[in-house]
């Protein structure tokens, strides 16, 4: 399997982690380590997106990194 290809499981699985750990209550959304999950995941799907182009998927993920660095703009500016 092509490391690429590795990348970008990876970062599927910090997506359906994150997400798994959420809804069994064990990560709250409010966090940076649910933040950094869902960069990591979103970063390491676009390493992979590069070597296996597909236009949806791209903007989906850029979108998801938007909101997510959003996130935690918004938590950052609440803690100041």
């Amino acid at each position: 399997m092509a490391f690429h290809v590795l990348v970008g499981l990876f970062g599927t699985a910090c997506y359906v982690g994150a997400y798994a750990l959420l809804q069994l209550r064990k990560l709250r959304m409010d966090t940076r380590r649910y933040a950094g999950l869902n960069l990591l995941g979103g970063v390491c799907s676009l390493y992979s997106l590069a070597y296996d182009f597909n236009l949806a998927a791209v903007v989906s993920q850029a979108f998801w990194l938007l909101f997510t660095l959003v996130g935690l703009r918004s938590r950052n500016r609440a803690q100041a």
